[in-house]
């Protein structure tokens, strides 16, 4: 029998939500703890105990990530607005080009504020929220329509359930972002699938993409995802008139955001940080492949427009693959689940992006046996 809850019942329930979300916001965005394990391990569980006597959840509840049964397959979900992809860039004359674009079908020759921050190799994410409550978390998938991996997606710790500040909350929003693994992760979740005789994950984008796509939210919860937010997609009872101003927005909203975002005018500057972004990519926990660069004045980006699958007001910079000389000591072939067998090299531990790799997936056999 559900015991009869009362107005002060419902009280402590609330709070401890907001305290364990705070505290959580404290530990997996910023980094920064203010309470221990232990205590945090103690209030979720005094949580959890009335919550279950009292049958009284929130939607925001942190129990609320784990503990969703297994699906058979992924909904398809509609974007409201299309997820675009961005145009590549690999040299500075390219980047250039870009500005030389953008002053073009403005009509101007003064310097372009830009912002600039790193490239997440990861999974592209949308998460929709209404009334500040986290709706729906779908994959980017062909731009216009994805996958439902709500489920998956509330298992990230970072990923707030509910908008949390003072003032408005807007009545729709949907942010984007992207799902990624830290690099140390990726190597600790690799040598857990070699013990157990699985095929190995070929890069971290390989491994969020694997742990996010999930029909088994248990699976999910056991790799730790992370997310970056860096836009908005359809939205309703916000505006924002600057992409550093939305930014700083989420921030605020306590939504993880870019490791590095600079906010300059000109395209001389922009190339500065995109070779500082360079030189400190070998000191960030996670993947970059690049730097995305957009035009910071979302008035701006309005009038530029996109093309068929790329907006003319952004465009990502691609560094130079990693590279390591190493010696291929065997050849040998792990077996899936459906029988497929999958060859992968065995060779001498070499350091690639910060990841000490010894084993790696070979794909075409054909052109293996050929060499």
């Amino acid at each position: 029998m559900t015991a009869k809850i009362t107005d002060d019942i419902k009280k402590e329930i609330e709070t401890l939500v907001k305290d364990l979300n705070y505290h959580c916001y404290r530990y997996y965005v910023l980094d920064s703890p203010v309470i221990s394990d232990a205590e945090y391990d103690r209030l979720y569980r005094h949580l959890k105990e009335l919550e279950e006597k009292y049958i009284y959840v929130l939607p925001d509840s942190p129990t609320q990530r784990v503990g969703a049964p297994a699906l058979e397959k992924f909904d398809k979900v509609k974007h409201k607005e299309p997820m675009l992809s961005l145009d590549n860039a690999f040299s500075y004359d390219e980047v250039r080009d870009f500005d030389k674009r953008i002053k073009k079908l403005l009509g101007s020759d003064e310097d372009i504020e830009y912002t600039v921050e790193p490239k997440y190799d990861g999974l592209a994410m949308e998460l929709t929220y209404r009334n500040g409550l986290l709706l729906r978390a779908s994959t980017r998938g062909d731009g216009n329509e994805g996958e439902d991996v709500t489920q998956n997606i509330k298992t990230i710790k970072s990923v707030p359930l509910k908008i949390e500040r003072t003032g408005k909350i807007p009545e729709e929003l949907d942010i984007r972002g992207e799902v990624y693994i830290d690099l140390d992760e990726f190597e600790t979740l690799n040598k857990q699938r070699e013990q157990k005789g699985e095929a190995l994950f070929a890069n971290p984008r390989n491994a969020a993409a694997g742990s996010v796509r999930q029909l088994d939210p248990s699976i999910t919860t056991t790799r730790r995802l992370h997310l970056a937010c860096y836009g908005i997609g359809a939205h309703k009872g916000i505006n924002f008139k600057t992409q550093s101003e939305l930014v700083l927005w989420l921030k605020e909203s306590r939504f993880p955001i870019p490791a590095k975002i600079e906010t300059v005018k000109g395209i001389d500057k922009v190339i500065d940080v995109i070779v500082q972004i360079e030189k400190e990519r070998q000191s960030f926990a996670f993947e970059t492949d690049g730097a995305v660069i957009k035009v910071n004045d979302l008035g701006l980006q309005q009038k530029l427009g996109v093309k068929t699958r790329e907006p003319r007001w952004a465009m990502a910079y691609k560094f130079q693959a990693h590279q390591g000389t190493t010696k291929i000591l065997e050849i040998q072939g792990s077996v899936g689940r459906t029988g497929v067998i999958t060859p992968f090299a065995v060779f001498e531990p070499v350091q690639i992006g910060g990841v000490t790799v010894s084993r790696s997936t070979l794909h075409n056999w054909d052109e293996i046996e050929r060499k």
